[in-house]
């Protein structure tokens, strides 16, 4: 993997299910992430958890990609978390085999959402420089995204992409509502047990 791996941090006031609702439903999760126009869940795995393929539609192109999942709702320390590996064959995908994970956690000010995340660079170490940031930006915008839905219940869809132009509007997704930069270690330090053990797509 290269490095550093990617790292969001958000606060959302909203529940702990109604969040973990809209992010292990793949339906609901496709609507908020723009990393992915589709992902559907496939088969349950023999070990736990479940395999699923996802889609990202550019102009020209989709990229199709398979990967696996494993969620914990129920931990003695009181968070949540969920393990995730993705791989794709495609040659226009600037990330190879990856492997991730979510952790979701109570806080006096509101339910901490965290990701870590990295990935083989497919096309190069080089060219990474450039799509890693535009990566962990999107990601960032994502989660946002995902925080106005969960707090307002405005749905994604009234925010698209091209709304981070819209720069009068103060209650449209941003990226910087979200930490980048873990608050100690590194970002995959808080990446749970499940990860090693979850099978590969």
């Amino acid at each position: 993997m290269s490095t550093p791996a990617i790292y969001v941090e958000i606060l959302i006031d909203a529940p702990m299910d109604r969040v973990w609702e809209l992010t292990q439903n793949p339906a609901q999760h496709a609507r908020w992430d723009l990393r992915f126009s589709r992902i559907a869940r496939l088969h349950d795995l023999p070990g736990g958890g479940y395999r699923f393929a996802y889609e990202t539609r550019l102009p020209f192109h989709t990229i199709r990609g398979t990967g696996t999942s494993l969620g914990e709702r129920h931990r003695d320390d009181g968070a949540r978390t969920s393990a995730l590996k993705f791989t794709t064959t495609d040659p226009v995908s600037p990330l190879g085999d990856g492997r991730g994970y979510w952790r979701y956690a109570r806080t006096p000010t509101g339910m901490r959402f965290t990701t870590g995340y990295d990935y083989h660079p497919a096309w190069g170490r080089l060219l990474d420089r450039m799509v890693r940031p535009l990566v962990g930006w999107m990601t960032a915008w994502s989660f946002d995204r995902l925080r106005i839905w969960a707090e307002t219940g405005v749905e994604p869809e009234k925010w698209p992409a091209a709304s981070v132009l819209m720069f009068w509007r103060n209650d449209r997704p941003t990226a910087t509502r979200c930490s980048r930069t873990p608050l100690r270690g590194r970002a995959m330090d808080d990446a749970p047990a499940t990860l090693d053990t979850l099978e590969t797509p």
